[in-house]
């Protein structure tokens, strides 16, 4: 794929050392829609599938991912092969927050039925939906100078890589890569607040975004972001998870 955006973006003129560095920033992300050409790879909204005797969630349930949909290395992050990712958080934007039980991991053949929320948590239940596997590709992060000379050269580079890989559905489920913002981009948020200590050499990560949309009724338009410790995912250690939610 490297190969043809190099060839597309020649072929308009796009100098080499522009297209160099956008490959160097790339990360590969999956992306999961509704009615997507499967196989499914989520549930968003309702109540979680929790085993038997574990705590009820004391934030609004939002997804549960199946790890065994995921093809095999389309992320950089160290998921696990198997079992479900089960993601919570409450519509609250503008704050970030670390807290012990915005991700949980249930291993693969564990025995699990769904249970509402803490009810002393709120009464935020989002719409139930369906997503599917739908494509995995390369994201970048969200350019920071905002000039005219900026801006065409980003959008000579997103549609030479556009024309390389055809459509791409509305997705609403990410998993890696660089995050989608409408305001501030949640891991340089958490990079800067430093809301827990890092380990020499590891570094804050995007788990996870998710279009809240129409199955979120309390904001317009918002975006929940996961954002972990790349060596606590490699643990699966899920209890310093930075939440972050933007709305515009």
């Amino acid at each position: 794929m490297a190969a043809r955006f190099r060839a597309e973006a020649a072929a308009r003129g796009i100098p080499a050392a522009e297209v160099e560095a956008r490959i160097r920033a790339a990360r590969a992300a999956v992306y999961l829609a509704e009615d997507g050409p499967g196989p499914v790879a989520a549930l968003t909204g309702g109540n979680p599938p929790l085993p038997e005797g574990a705590p009820a969630p004391t934030t609004a349930f939002v997804a549960a991912v199946d790890c065994a949909s995921l093809p095999p290395g389309a992320t950089d992050l160290p998921l696990p092969a198997e079992g479900r990712l089960l993601f919570f958080a409450d519509p609250d934007p503008g704050s970030g927050y670390v807290t012990a039980d915005a991700v949980r991991y249930i291993p693969a053949g564990t025995p699990s039925s769904e249970r509402p929320a803490d009810p002393e948590a709120g009464p935020v239940t989002y719409h139930r939906a369906r997503l599917d596997f739908c494509f995995h590709q390369w994201s970048w992060p969200t350019p920071e100078e905002d000039d005219d000379e900026e801006s065409q050269r980003e959008a000579e580079l997103e549609s030479a890589w556009s024309h390389v890989v055809g459509r791409r559905p509305h997705w609403r489920f990410q998993l890696g890569g660089h995050p989608s913002a409408f305001n501030w981009d949640p891991v340089e948020v958490a990079r800067e607040e430093e809301p827990l200590p890092v380990a020499e050499g590891d570094d804050w990560t995007l788990l996870a975004t998710w279009r809240g949309g129409d199955d979120c009724e309390e904001l317009e338009s918002g975006l929940f972001h996961w954002v972990i410790p790349r060596a606590d995912l490699a643990a699966l250690r899920f209890d310093r998870v930075y939440v972050y939610v933007d709305a515009c």
